[in-house]
């Protein structure tokens, strides 16, 4: 069962250039740069001669990433003009210190009985190597979601400052500005934190627009910023050239890499936000205040409210997430992207994303979701933060949510093992039994038995988003009368 032998140049890495396809004698009809993998020319070139009756059959082995995002169009052209028969959708592949997880795909020119996917004899392969009654590839991005899902700031440089030196500075006098330093001041954690221990992080962020002159005035953050970010932007390698390539992020070096100037405009006017981790092997959810600035790490929310929380984490949408979302680690870590996963689920009729959040839970379907999610909620909190281990203790100014104190060395070992990591990974019966009333809930506003299992509710989700889509493209074209 020895795989062979591994390409020498398996992928192309340094550029985000998008994948381009066009006519070549070269290329066999088809180029793709940089952002895809390297091997798809071969899966391209492959399909061409089965096409032209060259060749019956191929079979060729690239990393898991094959069956995600760009990389997938080809195998879409595949499952559309050929048919896979054979395939391992995410394998280990460990050879000469290298270890990487494959995808191995076998296509001919003529259509199965019955193909086989990971060992299992299955009725048809879908082009992101998944079978079942469903196929999830042809969902489109839905315009009611946009501008709500955003993924975290990326700092790149030292940013981080320790907990007791942010306190010191929020009580320093105000500014020369009249302003004082908890403007630039924010309490942060990533995913590992969002799933573990959420440990007493803070970061100075001078925010997407301010200038260097605006965030001088922030005198004591700002000084530290120059003494430590900016010769970390501005170091240079061995060669001579600068670490940092991105000219704007040297030019800008006071603010975050990525500082998400549309989350933060997303963000106004609201007191909390919803997270999850980018990748995690549980799909959870939490509601966070928002003095709190996401880490690059988690997805956030542009919606604080309980009936997006319960939507989001009922098991209709983990299992739309299941199918629809990439995977890393050993193949059992979901990376939750905006782009395959959130911009294509469709929400319940008259409950979507662009709704306001009162409407969402003034519905009495949204108010029914509404209500299992606090219990849901409450339950969480009452078990990660027990009164009899933790007390709430007030920051040193206002704005920010309060500590969570351990009320003595042994309690706070206990309470050091409560993270939402452990507890769904035991998942007791108390929280199946609060997340199964969340589902019942969740399944009333689509208008579906309570019962209804898992393929059925994907393929109705599957039949909303072809709906949806449709009617999107109904009225583009009535527009352009």
């Amino acid at each position: 069962n020895r795989l062979p032998d591994r390409p020498s140049s398996p992928r192309i890495r340094p550029s985000r250039v998008r994948p381009c396809r066009r006519e070549s004698r070269q290329t066999a009809g088809v180029s793709y740069f940089f952002s895809v993998l390297l091997v798809l020319y071969w899966f391209q070139k492959s399909l061409d001669l089965i096409k032209s009756g060259h060749c019956k059959r191929a079979g060729l082995v690239a990393t898991n990433s094959v069956r995600m995002g760009a990389n997938r169009e080809v195998l879409d052209g595949i499952a559309e003009n050929a048919s896979i028969y054979d395939a391992y959708s995410d394998e280990p592949w460990v050879i000469d210190g290298a270890a990487v997880r494959v995808s191995l795909i076998c296509f001919s020119n003529k259509s199965s009985v019955s193909a086989r996917l990971n060992g299992k004899y299955v009725g048809f392969i879908f082009s992101d190597l998944t079978s079942g009654t469903v196929d999830v590839t042809k969902r489109e991005k839905l315009e009611e979601n946009k501008n709500v899902s955003f993924v975290g700031v990326i700092l790149n440089g030292p940013f981080e400052v320790s907990a007791n030196t942010a306190r010191e500075w929020l009580q320093e006098p105000l500014n020369v500005n009249g302003q004082p330093n908890s403007d630039v001041l924010k309490r942060t954690f990533n995913g590992d934190d969002f799933n573990g221990n959420r440990g007493d992080k803070w970061v100075v962020d001078f925010g997407a627009e301010m200038t260097e002159e605006e965030a001088a005035c922030y005198e004591v953050p700002f000084e530290y910023v120059k003494n430590n970010v900016k010769p970390f932007r501005f170091r240079l390698n061995e060669d001579g050239e600068y670490a940092v390539r991105a000219k704007n992020e040297r030019e800008i070096w006071w603010r975050h890499a990525r500082p998400r100037p549309a989350m933060r405009r997303a963000f106004r006017g609201l007191t909390h936000f919803i997270a999850t981790p980018m990748v995690s092997s549980y799909r959870i959810f939490d509601i966070l205040d928002i003095a709190f600035l996401p880490d690059q790490k988690l997805v956030a929310f542009a919606r604080g409210d309980l009936f997006f929380f319960g939507l989001l984490s009922s098991r209709f949408h983990e299992y739309w997430t299941r199918r629809t979302c990439s995977w890393i680690g050993q193949g059992n870590d979901m990376t939750y992207s905006n782009q395959s996963v959130f911009l294509t689920y469709p929400f319940p009729e008259g409950l979507t994303p662009q709704m306001p959040s009162a409407t969402c839970e003034n519905d009495p379907r949204g108010a029914r979701v509404s209500e299992a999610a606090e219990r849901l909620l409450q339950l969480r909190r009452r078990w990660l933060y027990p009164p009899e281990l933790v007390r709430e203790e007030p920051e040193v100014v206002s704005g920010y949510p309060p500590r969570l104190v351990p009320l003595s060395e042994k309690a706070e070992i206990d309470y050091r093992k409560r993270t939402l990591g452990r507890l769904y990974a035991e998942r007791p019966t108390w929280l199946d039994n609060a997340h199964r009333e969340l589902d019942r809930a969740v399944a009333v506003a689509y208008g579906w038995p309570e019962d209804i299992s898992d393929e059925d509710a994907l393929a109705r989700l599957m039949k909303l988003n072809e709906e949806r889509s449709q009617q999107a493209r109904d009225r583009a074209a009535q527009a352009a009368e």
